[in-house]
């Protein structure tokens, strides 16, 4: 009899560890096949119960918001009363609707901290795909960033009222009343010695343009050092010298000019 006992328990454990094993490969399987098509959820487990932590309180504020304004039914009673479940909160006592109110309160507060919870994951989910995106491939991570340009739909601007505008902003005299602060700052700066002027050859912009990496976030001209690096001849870095040169002499004379106003 014992033998027959012994016997049959092996045959039961052995049942149950052919079906487990079964199971584990089933789950293996289905688990590998969705990562093999992509289909498998990119949404952590936890994200999603929190996601459906917040949506319930939404709910629940939407069924307190109810019972305070006046709603009675028996749905909304029956959700109420499970809400203050557990606590000495009765719904025939004269304060309620300040309970009601702190409750709500509460459930604010409780998504307030789940939402910045998962944007918090976001946020650094976004820069760790963005570190290693800029790591491997620079060009794309710009073109993710860049955004679409909006073309105007409408009539385009009359080029005489535009002239217009600009010419009535840039071309009436204006007088400036300056206080006496400015007086003080001249007198002030009057003993600094003017620095010394900054020769830019075009050896020295060769060299920058050649140091400087391909995709980097282009400047006001919007042209990458990529393509800057094709215009290496003398004859492109000695203008681009002289660019420069007009910009600061402008810069320069303009500075004078106000000075002198």
């Amino acid at each position: 009899m014992c033998h027959v006992i012994y016997n049959t328990l092996k045959v039961v454990f052995a049942i149950n560890v052919i079906a487990q094993l079964s199971e584990s490969t089933k789950r293996r399987e289905v688990s590998t096949a969705g990562r093999a098509t992509g289909h498998s959820s990119a949404i952590p487990a936890w994200r999603r119960r929190i996601e459906e932590r917040i949506a319930k309180a939404r709910a629940l504020i939407g069924r307190l918001i109810c019972f305070r304004s006046g709603n009675n039914r028996p749905r909304i009673v029956r959700t109420v009363r499970m809400a203050f479940a557990g606590t000495n909160v009765s719904l025939s006592q004269p304060d309620i609707t300040q309970k009601l109110t702190e409750r709500i309160d509460d459930l604010k507060q409780r998504i307030a901290a789940w939402g910045k919870r998962i944007r918090r994951y976001t946020e650094r989910s976004t820069r760790f795909n963005q570190n290693r995106l800029f790591q491997s491939d620079q060009k794309r991570l710009y073109e993710s960033l860049e955004r679409p340009m909006v073309s105007g739909t409408g009539p385009a601007p009359n080029q005489a009222d535009t002239v217009a505008f600009w010419r009535g902003l840039w071309s009436e005299p204006v007088n400036h009343s300056e206080g006496p602060w400015t007086e003080v700052v001249a007198s002030q700066c009057a003993g600094i010695t003017p620095m010394d002027p900054v020769i830019i050859t075009p050896d020295d912009v060769a060299e920058a343009v050649r140091r400087a990496p391909n995709w980097k976030s282009p400047g006001l001209d919007g042209l990458h050092h990529y393509w800057l690096k094709g215009f290496m001849r003398k004859a492109t870095c000695g203008r681009i010298c002289q660019i420069h040169k007009e910009k600061a002499m402008l810069k320069i004379s303009l500075v004078e000019f106000n000075s002198t106003e």
